[in-house]
């Protein structure tokens, strides 16, 4: 049984085409650096997501809230650090880090919801589950 890594960083370099007109990171990128985070923290426990799809377990997004704070162009290299804040039996409440260069260019907060593929709320199997208060 593998356990559960409560934080992970992951490096990724903005690429030309994530770019708006003005050379800046488009906003919505963001959220699939988020995604990706979530990803590989749950790779780095030793557990596949889409495995767990095969099964039939799905976590949605529920709530987002995003503050960006710098802007990130083509060729930045950006740590993005996606933290796991508290953990129910059927929700996660995740954290995110964007840096730049050390600097903070944008943070996050996000709760997903673990469901069946009806969109019906299930627990989270036991293999992943840990109570982590909020």
């Amino acid at each position: 049984m593998s356990e559960l890594v409560r934080s992970y960083p992951l490096s990724v370099r903005v690429r030309y085409a994530e770019c708006d007109p003005m050379g800046i990171l488009h906003h919505a990128k963001y959220l699939e650096f988020f995604e990706m985070g979530r990803v590989e923290l749950l790779r780095a426990s030793g557990f596949s997501y889409r495995e767990l799809e095969d099964r039939g377990v799905f976590f949605v997004v529920f709530k987002l809230n995003v503050k960006y704070h710098l802007p990130s162009r083509f060729d930045d290299e950006l740590l993005i650090t996606t933290s796991i804040e508290r953990m129910t039996r059927a929700r996660i409440d995740h954290a995110y880090r964007v840096t730049r260069d050390g600097q903070l260019a944008c943070e996050a907060a996000s709760t997903l919801a673990c469901v069946d593929g009806n969109g019906k709320i299930i627990p989270i199997p036991d293999e992943i589950f840990v109570p982590i208060p909020g």
